[in-house]
């Protein structure tokens, strides 16, 4: 295997692409050949790097062999061209540790860490999570705040605490407070990566001092998402929300039910992989149907 990508994650910013994990045979098994092959298409079109094995890749659902293998998979069609990033994400420390060295092993050049779901921990519980995860591994890590999905969140200054910590690089930051970016970025300055989790307000994030965002939308519509980026980093600001807006039909679409049941059912449309997800989750509804088919009618894709 090749060496993985040693680009700077603390220089990072663009789309990083929340990558689905593709099934075949009811679920059962992995197909290989859409993952690689969508991966290589994400790169073609620009993003600046893979996230695999997060939520949007079904992560809890993977056994840890099969996490280790669409990672390798993801870095050989990366081939050095952008950065993989790998979910690490556990309630249980040990596990977020041993999937973190994993991560480390199959090339990965950071990972992402969620928030421990289920248990509720304190912010001392918080902290001591996510600073055993960094120190396990010399790869960085991203930390991952998703109240909505883990029953609690970072604090501020629990984020401040961890920014200190050898290894911790940056947040991806789906809290929903659009005050965050500013209050984080006038705290920890410009080395610390802030990455938004919402494809809904990302424009809004990027204004407020963020670097880029870890999206579930780019994987449908990449080139789209990397030249809003573009324009709003080049000052287009105009030319930034005429595409936001033009994208915003298909994200609400994606969201209509629990990712990545939408994001895999568009890409199953396109001809990409298949719809496929493993319980608990189920396959798209009627409904869930005619917003993605519409959403991508809207963008000029053939859905017949």
């Amino acid at each position: 295997m090749e060496s993985p990508v040693r680009i700077d994650v603390r220089r990072l910013t663009g789309y990083l692409t929340a990558l689905p994990t593709p099934f075949a045979e009811a679920g059962a098994h992995i197909d290989e050949a859409a993952f690689s092959s969508l991966c290589d298409w994400q790169v073609r079109q620009g993003v600046a790097g893979l996230v695999v094995a997060g939520t949007t890749g079904e992560a809890p659902t993977l056994s840890a062999g099969e996490q280790d293998r669409l990672l390798r998979l993801a870095v050989e069609a990366a081939a050095g061209r952008v950065p993989v990033v790998a979910g690490a994400g556990s309630n249980v420390t040990a596990h977020a540790v041993e999937l973190a060295r994993l991560a480390q092993g199959a090339g990965a050049a950071a990972v992402l860490a969620v928030v421990p779901y289920y248990n509720r921990p304190s912010q001392e519980g918080l902290f001591r999570h996510f600073q055993a995860i960094a120190t396990s591994v010399d790869i960085p890590t991203i930390l991952y705040d998703v109240p909505a999905r883990t029953g609690c969140g970072l604090a501020l200054p629990t984020i401040a605490r961890l920014a200190e910590v050898p290894g911790v690089a940056g947040l991806k930051d789906a809290s929903g407070d659009m005050a965050r970016p500013a209050a984080l970025r006038r705290l920890l300055g410009e080395g610390f990566r802030l990455f938004s989790g919402d494809d809904a307000t990302v424009l809004g994030y990027l204004a407020q001092g963020g670097d880029g965002c870890v999206s579930v939308v780019s994987n449908v519509v990449p080139a789209l998402c990397v030249r809003m980026h573009a324009a709003f980093r080049a000052g287009n600001i105009a030319e930034a929300q005429a595409t936001a807006l033009a994208i915003t039909p298909l994200t609400n679409a994606l969201f209509v039910e629990s990712n990545p049941v939408p994001v895999k059912h568009a890409l199953s449309v396109l001809g990409r992989m298949s719809g496929l997800v493993r319980l608990p989750l189920c396959e798209a509804s009627r409904e869930t149907h005619g917003a993605v088919v519409h959403a991508l009618s809207r963008l000029g894709f053939e859905t017949a």
